[in-house]
């Protein structure tokens, strides 16, 4: 029989779309208040050019993507509760009713990236208030495996290369913690 216990806690990292650095500025300082310092950042790149302009219309230009990595883990339990601050956040930073920087949640393990959401999809696993979890990418045999949905992005060798780092710095983190 299993047993009923705590969560192992995961890295958190935001993806962020925008089109303004200026809120872009002010998100990350929202985000830094709320979860600490960061200890990775992929740097920009045009998510228009690369994947798609999708965003444009609503972010009000080109749409430019960081992905962070934040310095202390969270408990994965916390992905709705991460996602309606984040959401909060967006609404804060909107203009005239249209979302200005699209912010995204992610948990890395040791084997998976998870993407929290709003958007309703037979993949996703609901978990409260109208928020899902995804496995968007699992770690195997030393590299990222993509699924039929992970967004194309998150299948880049920039991005990949980015969440590498970033799960490194996690497993490292982890081993001293269990000294």
């Amino acid at each position: 029989m299993g047993c009923v216990g705590v969560f192992e806690e995961e890295k958190l990292i935001v993806g962020l779309i925008y089109s303004d650095r200026e809120l872009f500025m002010r998100a990350m300082e929202a985000l830094t208040d709320e979860f600490g310092p960061i200890d990775g950042e992929c740097e920009e790149f045009s998510f228009s050019r690369e994947f798609s302009d999708y965003y444009d219309g609503e972010l009000g230009g080109e749409g430019l993507r960081r992905i962070v990595s934040f310095e202390r883990t969270v408990d994965p339990s916390r992905q709705a509760e991460i996602k309606e601050f984040t959401n909060a956040l967006e609404k804060e930073l909107s203009v005239e009713g249209n979302r200005r920087v699209n912010i995204d949640p992610g948990f890395i393990s040791h084997g998976r990236l998870m993407l929290a959401t709003t958007k309703k999809a037979g993949f996703r696993i609901p978990l409260e208030r109208g928020i899902y979890t995804e496995l968007t990418l699992f770690y195997a045999r030393g590299e990222w495996h993509k699924l039929p949905w992970t967004y194309r992005d998150y299948q880049s060798e920039r991005v990949q290369a980015f969440l590498t780092e970033a799960r490194k710095r996690y497993l490292a983190d982890r081993k001293k913690q269990k000294m």
